[in-house]
This record gives C-alpha cells, structure tokens and sequence, in this order.
C-alpha cells in the first residue's frame, strides 16, 4: 500500500471515530466492473453481517453499482473491510 492510501485511510479512520459511535451503521459504495465474479466477492465480504447489499446494473450491464448497508463495531473494522475489498480488480469506492 502507498503512502498516499495510508494517508487516506489514517484519515477516514480519524473522521469516523470522531462523528460516530461504536458500534453503528455505515453505508458502503461501490462500482465494480459487471464481472459476477465481482459482485459475489463483494457479497462473500459481508457474508454473515446481516448487511443489506443493493445492486444496480449500468444500462450497458458494464458496470455494477454496489451498496451495502452494514453495522460495523468500529472504524477500524471499516478501514480493514475496505483494504480486504480493494484486491477486486477494477474496484472503485465511493
């Protein structure tokens, strides 16, 4: 990881932490190329967290639109869900 996404990182940890109260909700948005493959990984991510996942296809079906509604315990938890997230080829958050 560069330092420059450390940075960010560092940074998303310290807002969250400060405007939110542990455990809560957050909502996480993506776009994905419109692989299955993708999404399923996605999917597989918060498997077991009774996250409520939202997809929305491109009118092309090139790309998937991906929100997921999820109670995290921490801002950390956030953090570390989207660096295990960002080894999906083609992955953007939003």
């Amino acid at each position: 990881m560069d330092t420059k996404t450390k940075e960010f990182y560092v940074r998303l940890k310290g807002e969250l932490e400060k405007d939110k109260t542990w455990p809560g909700v957050y909502l996480y948005k993506f776009i994905v190329p419109g692989n299955p493959e993708n999404i399923a990984r996605i999917e597989e991510a918060f498997d077991k967290t009774n996250a409520d996942i939202q997809l929305r296809s491109s009118s092309k079906g090139s790309f998937t639109s991906v929100s997921v509604k999820v109670t995290m315990p921490s801002a950390q938890a956030i953090v570390d869900k989207y660096i295990e997230l960002s080894t999906i080829e083609g992955l953007m958050s939003l």
